[in-house]
């Protein structure tokens, strides 16, 4: 393809540190296959915030916890306000996302988000991940996606697993506070390769592609107390099977995926109890919380491609359940028995996706690719309840209900290159919803509804000229809200009549997006973001009820770099700046829980992937002050946490030590402000900030085995 010149991209040039002096001195590294994050993608993407992350990627930072893999994806941040088995809590570009609200998740087109949950709508738990079985992850930002619908606002994350793993391994960690974890896979040929019979008119026959069998299994045992006053006895089962048939161009996979976990929470704990010392830094109030989740899953998919026709797609089934205890205000509603709650469910997910893609066509004379696609998916909630419980025995129930929540999708998507420097990429997306809640606690509150809604993309691609291309997105997208809260007339808690919320909300966004990569060695993304929504409208599931809120508006600056200037050096850096405020109260209030700048970089020096010898890690991860009120006059902390790892890898063999926190600093994982009563405390209790601190430092030792 052609590279063209313009102002821009030589400005953006030398912006970046006398691009073309430092390509020249890099030139004799151009050999250096570069994947994942820091890969030459011109050409190949539609917005600047558009990506992939390699294998090598997830597995080169040290992590505390599973769901933080997905910090690999420039400008989120992953914290925790509980612990164990709880799903994380997810933090980008403005967004609190909570426990995964309008960041859409999934692993090779089966959903990881749940619709009209316990706990929180769109709630993602990622502990059924085992990391090391992920051969990367395809990422989005903003809504210009068409295959990306619901819950997708801020973003987007589909997981990968290896078809066949490099190699069969035996993996054993141990660490501080009872951190013990084992992991046994591989991969079983189960129909060797043999070349076909050798045709002289053709020699080279046999150097095709081989039809490939295999088996692939995992099995993962993990235990973790903490460091808490009260031992987290966290304790998870993880299992895969995973059958692959075929080649790149052509293949089917059924994946069988089982996950099973216990635990005991802290929860986060008030400020003013930890100033005057009722209570350590990680203590806890309630020493019954935590709580119990499985999921089990079978997944299929497919490709077929012929000539310049792909087609792909695949069919899912889930059974998940959770049964959660939780208490954050203690002693405020109940004196007597405390304000613990528990949420509970049940359900099965089905559902699948299909698309076939065109490529190569022809349109007024230009090179064209069109994309079709359906979705579907059905989630049947037979048991979701809210209860007040005392040491885990319930006292009072809240709301009960039955639920059954399906979608269909249909999207339209077409490339059209006009010009060697100038292509195209509209969309077209169509969504289809029934919410139907039935044999409820309150049969006021039965009922059903059906919504629909259309949002069109657009993406105008610029170049590249001088290694550079230039990126214009728009397009409108949306969330659905909980079910219960689409059809409920009375308030659970009061009895009072309340309007309900509306079943799907408007968002859209815009972007202005730079690549450039004319070091061969560097790549480094700008974009320039907007994002609005008609309402932030939830179900707030800890009162069983729905609480509507205003309309939002946030824009900011993502810049990020990823350089390989040796095959043994990586360095990358990623900033986030963020200005997110309300848009409905007429005052410009802020919005809570929004960070408002966050840095994340590293380096890694030595042997990667399945290069051998020596290696190191250094990483850093920041997150400002954020608001925790509208008025800002109430702000969290700001926190900077440091982890590294150091190691040795032979051909069957790896050794490695990683330090969590290294420089033990006391930061929080997360805040919030509320009312909140302590025994002994005024009946009304006291407005405070409460918190989950960072874990301390660890350390943690880490030895493979191959075979």
């Amino acid at each position: 393809m052609k590279r063209f010149h313009s102002p821009l991209a030589i400005l953006f040039t030398a912006i970046t540190i006398s691009t073309h002096t430092l390509a020249q001195q890099t030139e004799e590294l151009q050999t250096i296959t570069v994947t994942g994050k820091a890969e030459d993608l011109l050409g190949q993407t539609t917005a600047a915030s558009t990506g992939y992350a390699s294998s090598e990627d997830l597995l080169a930072r040290p992590v505390l916890r599973r769901g933080e893999i997905l910090e690999t994806i420039p400008g989120v941040i992953i914290t925790q306000h509980a612990g164990g088995g709880k799903a994380n809590q997810y933090f980008l570009r403005g967004f609190n996302l909570d426990h995964g609200a309008d960041f859409a998740t999934s692993l090779e087109g089966m959903p990881l988000n749940l619709r009209t949950h316990a706990h929180g709508q769109g709630y993602t738990d990622l502990n059924p991940l085992i990391p090391e079985l992920l051969s990367g992850v395809n990422f989005t930002k903003g809504t210009f996606t068409a295959a990306q619908g619901d819950l997708s606002t801020a973003g987007s994350a589909d997981f990968l697993l290896f078809n066949q793993l490099p190699n069969n391994f035996v993996t054993i960690e141990a660490g501080e506070n009872n951190y013990y974890r084992a992991l046994i896979a591989g991969t079983v040929d189960l129909n060797p390769t043999i070349a076909p019979p050798f045709d002289p008119k053709n020699p080279t026959t046999d150097l095709m592609p081989k039809i490939q069998q295999s088996l692939t299994y995992a099995l993962e045992y993990n235990t973790y107390d903490g460091p808490w006053t009260l031992p987290e006895d966290f304790e998870r089962w993880n299992g895969l099977l995973r059958y692959f048939r075929g080649d790149d161009d052509n293949f089917f996979t059924a994946t069988f995926m089982g996950y099973q976990a216990d635990w005991t929470s802290s929860d986060q704990i008030p400020q003013r109890a930890i100033n005057d010392g009722r209570i350590d830094r990680l203590g806890h109030v309630d020493p019954t919380t935590g709580g119990e989740s499985s999921r089990y899953s079978l997944n299929l998919t497919f490709q077929t491609r012929d000539g310049d026709v792909t087609t792909k797609g695949n069919l899912y089934a889930i059974y998940y359940d959770l049964d959660l205890y939780s208490n954050f205000t203690y002693f405020l509603d109940y004196p007597e028995r405390g304000d613990q709650f528990q949420q509970k469910e049940n359900r099965w997910i089905l559902g699948g996706n299909v698309a076939r893609t065109w490529e190569n066509q022809n349109l007024f004379g230009k090179k064209t690719d069109y994309t079709l696609g359906l979705q579907t998916r059905h989630d049947l909630i037979g048991d979701i309840g809210l209860y007040r419980t005392q040491n885990r025995q319930r006292f009072q129930t809240i709301r009960e209900d039955a639920v059954y929540e399906a979608s269909l999708g249909l999207f339209a998507e077409t490339t059209i290159h006009w010009q060697d420097w100038f292509r195209t990429n509209l969309g077209l997306r169509g969504d289809l919803f029934y919410f139907d809640t039935r044999q409820s606690n309150l049969t006021a509150n039965e009922g059903d509804d059906l919504d629909a809604i259309l949002s069109p993309k657009i993406s105008l691609i610029f170049g590249p000229w001088n290694e550079t291309e230039l990126y214009l997105n728009y397009g409108l997208g949306f969330h659905s809200n909980d079910a219960r809260g689409v059809n409920t007339t009375i308030d659970p808690n009061s009895g009072d009549p309340v309007p309900p919320v509306d079943p799907l909300v408007r968002t859209q966004s815009a972007e202005l997006g730079i690549r450039n990569q004319a070091i061969p060695t560097l790549t480094s993304t700008l974009s320039l973001f907007w994002i609005e929504s008609d309402s932030e409208l939830v179900y707030i599931g800890d009162a069983g009820a729905n609480e509507p809120g205003p309309g939002s508006r946030r824009f900011g600056l993502e810049f990020a770099n990823y350089w390989r200037p040796a095959k043994w050096l990586t360095l990358d850096a990623e900033l986030a700046l963020t200005h997110a405020r309300f848009t409905d109260s007429g005052n410009d209030d802020y919005i809570p829980s929004s960070v408002p700048l966050m840095f994340s970089g590293g380096i890694t020096l030595g042997a990667q992937g399945a290069d051998t010898g020596p290696f190191a890690t250094l990483r850093a991860r920041a997150f400002d002050s954020r608001p925790l009120i509208e008025d800002n006059s109430i702000k969290g902390k700001t926190s900077i946490l440091f982890n590294a790892g150091i190691g040795y890898r032979q051909t069957k063999w790896e050794a490695a030590l990683e330090c969590l926190n290294l420089f033990d600093r006391k930061d929080n994982d997360i805040e919030y402000f509320y009312t909140s009563r302590l025994p002994g405390e005024p009946t009304a209790g006291y407005d405070d900030i409460h918190l989950h601190p960072s874990e301390p430092r660890t350390f943690r030792v880490r030895l493979t085995y191959r075979f």
